[in-house]
């Protein structure tokens, strides 16, 4: 029997696109900005939006709670593709195979915008062509491959049925598109923001935007200063206003990646996914003077798993058995929200909106989507008629009425009453060091984390969005809404919406 020997080496708990970009500085905002469009949330849409409209002879404001690309875009796969694992089949049943024929062309002009833009601003950002798999490993799924390709067909995309890769494992067959791409998105976001200051424009980081009140002109409201437009973006990951109930229309699923330094002689070719109930997600990039090999997968609804530090185990096990690999380099999840229909919402904010515009959904491949969506929001401000306008529209009534739409709103009613009546803890003492538990004292429910040197910090246990009670996550410690995904960290600052205020202190 060979034992595989493991590396005790300790990966970096941080995403490789991050670790490996310079921060960014831009200003927070300090004082009051008139301009023609405000663009909140600086990932992949609004920084694409906004260089889009700034073109279009707009002044911009594009404002960040954190950094530039430091959100879900910055902690993506980064696959830049068409395929989005089994999504053709599914769209041609439920929508007919003419919307589904706009979603994969829309879909395919995203990505050639970046392929675009990438060459034409010789932008160094490890852009490469390359083929795109999704894969069955056996033949249980391996019917859903094979309709898959009969449906991309369908669709005028130039799909293909194999049952040999480039991974080091026999499949029983995969769906094949040629000609896709990878890149690494914060290279690619941080050139593309460069050009937005200036001329009437800003680029505003560390600045949270607290609410946006449309009026004319809208007044998008940060914790310091107010920002006038006549038009404006939601692109946070979801959005930061409640008024079209997206939290509602959509569920927050996490999920999990880890890198490994590969040689580049036995790694495989091109983009990968599996299929089925557990998959995985593969692809390389360039690292130092090789590859990197990373592993994605373990998806979950957020604040369902507490014990996330098993899913990190469970992707270096798969990359040692699969890949024989011994040590990794980094470890890192994102959080994206999955759409009910399957499609994105991008559009006005809610049915009687005239300036305020949203884009939310993504369901995982947001890397198209987004730069979708940033091509549609661009029209929508400039008041041109776009023939994806009606698929994509932001305020379509179909999602509430689906069967995983009924299923998800239950489930959040579910914990919004299940977890205020049910038993926790009533000690501080009883919380072991370097971990967190939801407490409950003098009545009130207490999200408790205790360091490695025995400190305890104390934070209410109510999501401060809409009042559900949060989970602890052990890997990332962190506090994590199972209701709509808002997350904090473990001294209760806000990690990600769409919760804008942090949890409230609890003296001890």
């Amino acid at each position: 029997m060979n034992i595989i020997p493991i590396n005790t080496q300790i990966a970096k708990p941080i995403s490789y696109w991050i670790d490996s970009t310079p921060d960014t500085f831009y200003p927070s905002v300090s004082h009051h900005v008139l301009v023609d469009v405000a663009i909140v949330g600086a990932g992949i849409v609004g920084v694409t939006a906004a260089t889009m409209l700034k073109k279009a002879g707009k002044t911009v404001a594009l404002i960040d709670a954190n950094q530039i690309a430091g959100g879900v875009s910055g902690h993506t796969t980064a696959k830049v593709t068409s395929l989005h694992q089994l999504i053709y089949a599914e769209l041609i049943q439920q929508f007919g195979e003419e919307k589904a024929r706009i979603y994969a062309e829309s879909n395919q002009a995203a990505l050639e915008y970046i392929a675009q833009t990438v060459s034409a601003e010789n932008i160094d950002c490890d852009f490469s062509r390359e083929s795109a798999y999704t894969f069955a490993e056996n033949d249980e799924n391996l019917e859903l491959i094979k309709k898959e390709v009969e449906a991309a067909l369908k669709l005028g995309l130039p799909v293909s049925f194999v049952r040999k890769t480039s991974l080091p494992f026999v499949i029983a067959g995969a769906i094949k598109l040629d000609n896709q791409a990878q890149f690494h998105p914060r290279k690619y976001l941080q050139h593309l923001v460069k050009s937005i200051p200036g001329e009437g424009s800003h680029v505003f980081e560390r600045t949270r935007v607290v609410n946006v009140e449309e009026e004319n002109p809208c007044r998008v409201i940060t914790d310091n200063f107010t920002i006038q437009a006549q038009k404006v973006l939601i692109t946070t990951n979801i959005p930061i206003l409640d008024a079209g109930l997206y939290f509602a229309k959509t569920y927050p699923k996490r999920s999990y990646i880890i890198g490994a330094a590969i040689n580049p002689e036995i790694a495989p070719q091109g983009m990968f996914i599996g299929s089925g109930e557990k998959y995985y997600s593969i692809r390389t990039t360039p690292y130092l003077n090789g590859l990197l090999l990373l592993i994605g997968g373990g998806g979950h609804k957020v604040g369902t798993v507490t014990n996330t530090e098993e899913i990190y185990q469970d992707l270096e096990n798969y990359g040692r058995s699969r890949f024989g690999i011994d040590s990794f380099e980094y470890r890192w999840s994102s959080q994206d929200y999955v759409s009910f229909d399957k499609l994105p919402y991008i559009g006005r904010l809610t049915p009687l909106s005239q300036h305020v515009f949203v884009a939310t959904g993504f369901s995982l491949w947001g890397m198209t989507k987004g730069t979708m969506a940033a091509m549609l929001l661009k029209d929508l401000v400039l008041e041109i008629d776009h023939p994806w306008s009606q698929l994509y529209d932001a305020t379509r009534a179909t999602p509430f009425i689906t069967p995983e739409g009924l299923k998800q709103n239950l489930d959040v009613g579910t914990h919004w009453i299940g977890d205020r009546i049910k038993g926790f803890g009533d000690s501080l003492k009883d919380v072991p060091n370097n971990q967190g538990q939801v407490v409950q004292v003098d009545g009130q429910k207490v999200a408790a984390y205790r360091d490695e040197n025995g400190t305890v910090h104390a934070v209410s246990a109510i999501c401060s969005h809409l009042g559900c009670v949060v989970a602890w996550n052990n890997a990332e410690k962190s506090w994590d809404c199972p209701c709509h995904g808002a997350r904090f960290n473990c001294e209760g600052k806000v990690l990600h919406g769409p919760a804008v205020n942090d949890l409230d202190q609890v003296s001890t």
